[in-house]
């Protein structure tokens, strides 16, 4: 989309005209109170004379987003949600249904989908961080001329109702959370008279959209990072092709920085801190929120052009590409230094074994863990595979592990936010996740399911109760052991304190080599040296 600031106080087209002539009539002569009761039954004589001369069609409808004249509301709710009709589509499609409607100066709300908000604003957009604000002032009415009649019946005198319409939101994709909710700085969303503009004026003019959103939250959390900030801000932002400003609440450097390569592939400007900055910043458009489809993943349907996680996949490859190139230029250049065999460097995406498979496991610390871990790389590479075990900090750069997946076949790894990095693996890849007790819907819901959309081979290894830590802590008939679900349907509390902060896992080789000896002949076409049965 081509975007540009525009200040109109007058409706383009014949009623400007008429709207001009008025004002001249009314700058030679002081209005009485009669003139004034004319003009306003004139106004009104405007106003209707569509309404009741000509058939409406559906498609007047359609592209009506709330009361058109500014002027004279009636006894219709300004404040009523205007994209409440409309279901989680995409936003391009309710873009393009708003930019039909004749005013501009709206602001349209779908709060349809249980996930999150969204809001779109169109016109003279504003935004002010002292008072958590974006103002839409509207630039124009119906007819061309009932602004200066309110104007001239009392010169400098404010109007009475100067805010035409009102919404509040909390721009984070979790909903129906109440109690992270709670958490969320919440954007006060305001359309004014066009003439209020004035008091507010522009530091920054951009041209091109703004989209608002919140890295509060679970953000910390490489799960939550990607599945309630990262994917939707790719399914909400990537139809402006990187024209696009992005401006977020709550916000943390070490995000921006962290997640620098994927956000640069998304928009051309650099982000801006909405609290933080200021500035009056002033935009033609601006969406506040962001879409989420699923857990971990892109729904096409939903897509203007049918981008799938394949695509948000792809994305990710362009963005870390360069960085990885410059860790292997640097490795290369170490080597010659030390001067070293040239080989190519192991792990780096050009060196595919094709002897031997990759195969990635992610290291865990504390709770669930892989206590014998030492004898799984063992078993592993007895199997055929070239193992690396990765360990993935919170500062570990993103590029390096995206590096390290890229090149695996196989990756294996605990239920946990770091199963999140399966993302960066290829597709045709095999994603083995290690599922303790207590987590199986879990598992399933956040990883597997989202993992096959992807395209990976995904196997799933439910821990018999001898494999998990808890069978030294409790009684072998004891439900903890026995009956999982009738704990974990008791809400998160119980599965975040039995199952995910206490357990650790103790994997029977001979059992899990079946799923090694599976993922090894998936990759190869071959069976592998030894499986253990």
């Amino acid at each position: 989309m081509v975007h540009h600031h525009r200040y109109n106080l007058l409706k383009k087209g014949g009623d400007e005209e008429a709207g001009t002539l008025l004002f001249l009539y009314y700058r030679r002569r002081r209005p009485n109170l009669l003139s004034v009761l004319f003009l306003s039954l004139l106004s009104c004589t405007f106003i209707l004379a569509p309404r009741l001369f000509s058939a409406s069609s559906s498609l007047s409808h359609l592209c009506s987003f709330g009361v058109q004249n500014e002027g004279f509301v009636g006894n219709i709710d300004v404040n009523a949600p205007l994209c409440s009709s409309i279901p989680n589509e995409s936003t391009s499609v309710i873009l393009k249904l708003f930019s039909f409607g004749r005013n501009t100066g709206r602001i349209c709300c779908d709060r349809s989908h249980f996930r999150s908000d969204i809001c779109f604003m169109k016109g003279d957009v504003r935004t002010h961080s002292p008072s958590s604000s974006v103002f839409l002032y509207s630039s124009k009415s119906n007819n061309g001329f009932i602004s200066y009649v309110s104007s001239m019946i009392d010169d400098g005198e404010q109007e009475e109702h100067d805010e035409l319409q009102h919404e509040r939101i909390k721009p984070y994709t979790r909903k129906w959370e109440p109690s992270i909710m709670d958490t969320i700085d919440e954007l006060d969303l305001i359309s004014k008279r066009a003439n209020l503009g004035v008091h507010h004026p522009c530091d920054l003019i951009h041209n091109v959209p703004a989209v608002i959103f919140s890295t509060g939250g679970y953000t910390g959390n490489l799960y939550h990072e990607f599945n309630d900030g990262i994917m939707p801000l790719y399914i909400t932002s990537q139809h402006f092709n990187k024209k696009v400003v992005f401006f977020i609440l709550d916000y943390r450097n070490w995000w921006v920085i962290k997640y620098g390569d994927i956000i640069s592939h998304l928009s051309d400007h650099p982000v801006i801190d909405f609290i933080g900055d200021n500035r009056t910043h002033c935009f033609t458009e601006a969406i506040i929120g962001l879409r989420i489809h699923d857990e971990l993943t892109v729904d096409s349907s939903l897509m203007r052009s049918n981008e799938s996680i394949v695509d948000f996949r792809n994305l990710l490859d362009r963005a870390y590409w360069p960085r990885i190139r410059g860790l292997i230029q640097e490795e290369e250049q170490e080597t010659v230094d030390k001067k070293m065999s040239t080989s190519p460097t192991s792990g780096s995406v050009f060196d595919y074994q094709a002897r031997k498979p990759k195969l990635v496991i992610l290291s865990r610390n504390g709770s669930r863990a892989i206590m014998n871990e030492n004898s799984l790389v063992k078993t592993s590479e007895e199997m055929g595979f070239q193992v690396q075990v990765l360990r993935p900090e919170r500062t570990t750069e993103l590029a390096k592990i995206y590096r390290s997946l890229n090149s695996s076949d196989v990756m294996i790894g605990v239920h946990g936010a770091a199963m999140t990095h399966f993302l960066f693996m290829k597709p045709g890849s095999v994603l083995i996740q290690v599922i303790p007790l207590g987590t199986e819907w879990a598992a399933e819901t956040y990883y597997g399911e989202p993992a096959r959309k992807l395209g990976l081979k995904y196997i799933g290894y439910k821990i018999k109760g001898r494999e998990s830590s808890l069978f030294d802590e409790y009684d072998k008939d004891d439900p903890v052991l026995r009956n999982p679900s009738s704990f974990t349907k008791k809400g998160w509390e119980y599965t975040k304190k039995i199952y995910l902060e206490d357990q650790t896992v103790r994997l029977e080789l001979r059992r899990f080599g079946k799923r090694l000896a599976r993922a090894y002949y998936c990759i190869t076409g071959i069976h592998p040296q030894s499986s253990l049965e």
